[in-house]
């Protein structure tokens, strides 16, 4: 069964542009992978990064990320105290 991850994040207007240099190196592999499974898309204000996982891997994925995000942070601005500097979505993929 494949999940699909949605996660916001609200740079700072000054590093809108450094975190998302980052973002970009650090789901290079996965963006460019055949088929591709990590994708980024940006808005005005935010950068939305996209992934498609295994139910096996989402657990190590999702932990790795949260040790990536705890370098980041500085960039970031907070969405709320409960949601802090993410805003994650996550379910089952729905296959035809």
């Amino acid at each position: 069964m494949k999940k699909i991850s949605v996660i916001r994040f609200k740079p700072k207007p000054e590093c809108f542009d450094e975190f998302l240099a980052n973002i970009k190196e650090r789901s290079r592999e996965w963006a460019l992978a055949s088929p591709p499974t990590h994708f980024l898309m940006t808005t005005d204000e935010e950068i939305v990064a996209i992934a498609i996982r295994s139910e096996s891997e989402l657990a190590e994925s999702a932990a790795r990320g949260v040790d990536w995000l705890d370098t980041q942070r500085h960039l970031l601005v907070e969405y709320s105290e409960q949601d802090r500097h993410t805003i994650p979505l996550t379910g089952t993929m729905v296959e035809y």
